[in-house]
C-alpha cells in the first residue's frame, strides 16, 4: 500500500498547509487512537494510553490540543510531557508502560515546519504496517466515542528529571567527565533544559549555547545542522569538546578542541572501536550514505558491515535482523541499542565520551585510522510526483559518472524522504573527479525537472 501522508519520519510539512493543519492533526489522533483500540486486548472501561511530548516550536501549542482532541474522541487517554527530546518520548513510553508515544518536532527543519511521528510500546519507530493502518482510519469519517469512553488527559510534571537519570545511566558508573569542559549547542530546542543538566551532573563543566528557544528560533544558526555555532562555541570558551545537538535532539555532532567537526560516521567509528577491543562488538550498520572509507575502516577491525536504506527506522530494522547492537547514519542519528531503543544525541554523545575516557584519547587520536573518500552531496528539487527513475537524461549522466568512477567509487541518487528534493551523492578517490560528476549529475536532474 503506497502512503500518502507518512514519510521516512512520520508526517511533516509546513504549518498551515495540509497536513500540519490543526484539523488533519485532530483526525490523525482519531486515526491513531482507533488503530490502538482495535489492536489493544481491552477489558470493559479500560482505555490505552499515549505519551505526547514536543519541541519548541510555537507550533506545537496548537498541534498538541489537535492530538489531544483526537485521540480523545478516540477513547485513549493522554499523558502531555511538554517539550522534551524525540527519544525521551520513546524511553518513557517504555517505562511507563504506554501504548504509543507521539512526538509533535520537524527535528533539524525551520520552526515553520512541524511534523508528527509516533513510537510503539517497545519504544521503536512505528512499522510500516501500523502507519499504513493509521492511514486506511484517515480515510474514514471521523467520529466520537459515547462520553463514557471518551479518553482523558493530564500532564506528567517529572518527564525531565526521569529521563536525564536515564541518560546518566547510560554512562558507565566506574567513569566521570571531571576535568572535561564541553560547549554544548542545543539548538534552542528540545534538550534546552535537559542536555547541560545530564553533562553537568556526570562531572564536566558546560557552556551552553542555543538555549533560550522562544518558539521562533528552533535551529535557527544553532544545533547540529549549522556545526559554525559550534565551532565558535568551542574557540572561543577554550572548551576540550564540543557537542551539538539539533531540534529534538535525536542527533549528534562533535568537535574537537582545534574545532574540527566529527560527524555521524565519525563518531559511530569510535564507539565501535572501543567495543570492538572490548569484545562487545557482533557488527554495524551503517546506510547507502556512510562514506566508503567508514566502511572499509570497520572491516578493518574485522567487524561485518551493513548497509541500510536511508533513515533511522531502517537502521533499527536491520540491527535487529542482523541481531547487532550499533548502528547510525551519518547525520548524526546513532543507534546504541544496548542502551536505548531508538536514535539518541545525548545518550550517542555519552558513549564516544566513555569511549575516549575508557581509552585515554582525544578525538583526533581515536580517529586517527579513519580516512575518508571525498564526497559530494547535490539537493536538487524536484516536482512531487517526478519519476526521476525512467528519465533517459538522468540515467545516461549516472551510468556515466559510474564508469569513470569504476571500482573506486560510487553514485547514489535518492528521494529525500521529508522533502521535494533528489538527493545526488557522489563518492570517490580522486576529490576533483567527485566534484564534477556530481554537478554534471545535478544538472541531468535540473534540466529534466524543468
Amino acid at each position: 500500500m503506497a502512503r500518502k501522508y507518512f514519510g521516512t519520519d512520520g508526517v511533516r510539512g509546513l504549518v498551515g498547509q495540509n497536513p500540519i493543519t490543526p484539523e488533519f492533526v485532530m483526525r490523525l489522533g482519531y486515526a491513531a487512537g482507533k488503530t490502538l483500540v482495535a489492536r489493544e486486548q481491552l477489558q470493559p472501561g479500560e482505555h490505552p494510553a499515549v505519551l505526547i511530548g514536543k519541541d519548541t516550536r510555537i507550533s506545537g501549542y496548537m498541534l498538541e490540543a489537535a492530538l489531544e482532541a483526537g485521540f480523545a474522541a478516540a477513547g485513549v487517554h493522554v499523558i502531555l510531557a511538554g517539550p522534551i527530546p524525540t527519544p525521551a518520548v520513546a524511553y518513557l513510553t517504555r517505562a511507563l508502560r504506554l501504548q504509543a508515544g507521539v512526538v509533535i518536532s520537524a527535528s533539524h527543519n525551520p520552526y515553520y515546519d512541524n511534523g508528527i511521528k509516533f513510537f510503539s510500546a517497545g519504544g521503536t519507530k512505528l512499522p510500516d504496517s501500523v502507519e499504513e493502518e493509521i492511514e486506511a482510519h484517515l480515510d474514514e469519517p471521523m467520529g466520537c466515542a459515547e462520553s463514557s469512553a471518551l479518553g482523558r488527559a493530564r500532564r506528567i510534571e517529572d518527564a525531565a528529571g526521569r529521563y536525564i537519570e536515564f541518560c546518566k545511566s547510560s554512562f558507565p558508573n566506574d567513569l566521570n567527565l571531571r576535568g572535561l569542559k564541553i560547549a554544548l549547542d542545543c539548538a534552542n530546542g528540545a534538550a534546552y533544559q535537559i542536555a547541560p543538566k545530564v553533562f553537568h551532573e556526570l562531572g564536566a563543566e558546560v557552556v551552553s549555547v542555543g538555549v533560550a528557544p522562544n518558539g521562533l528560533n528552533i535551529n535557527d544558526g544553532v544545533g547540529a545542522t549549522v556545526p559554525a555555532s559550534l565551532r565558535e562555541a568551542v574557540l572561543k570558551s577554550g572548551a576540550d569538546i564540543g557537542i551539538a545537538l539539533d531540534g529534538d535532539a535525536d542527533r549528534v555532532l562533535m568537535c574537537d578542541r582545534a574545532g574540527e567537526l566529527y560527524d555521524g560516521d565519525k563518531l559511530l567509528y569510535v564507539i565501535a572501536r572501543a567495543q570492538q577491543a572490548e569484545g562487545k562488538l557482533d557488527g554495524v550498520v551503517g546506510t547507502l550514505m556512510s562514506n566508503l572509507g567508514f566502511e572499509h575502516a570497520i572491516k578493518r577491525l574485522g567487524v561485518p558491515f551493513c548497509r541500510a536504506k536511508v533513515g533511522d527506522r531502517y537502521v533499527l530494522e536491520l540491527l535487529i535482523e542482523k541481531g547487532f547492537k550499533l548502528g547510525g547514519e551519518n547525520s548524526g542519528h546513532i543507534i546504541c541499542l544496548d542502551r536505548h531503543t531508538t536514535g539518541d544525541g545525548i545518550v550517542s554523545a555519552l558513549q564516544v565520551l566513555a569511549a575516549l575516557r575508557l581509552r585515554n584519547e582525544s578525538l583526533p587520536e581515536a580517529c586517527v585510522d579513519l580516512v575518508f573518500y571525498p564526497q559530494k552531496l547535490i539537493n536538487v528539487r524536484m516536482k512531487a510526483g517526478f519519476d526521476w527513475i525512467s528519465d533517459g537524461g538522468i540515467a545516461a549522466a549516472q551510468a556515466s559518472a559510474e564508469a569513470e568512477l569504476g571500482s573506486e567509487g560510487r553514485v547514489l541518487l535518492r528521494p529525500s524522504g521529508t522533502e521535494p528534493l533528489l538527493r545526488v551523492l557522489v563518492e570517490g578517490a580522486d576529490g576533483e573527479k567527485v566534484e564534477r560528476l556530481a554537478r554534471q549529475i545535478a544538472a541531468a536532474v535540473t534540466l529534466a525537472v524543468e
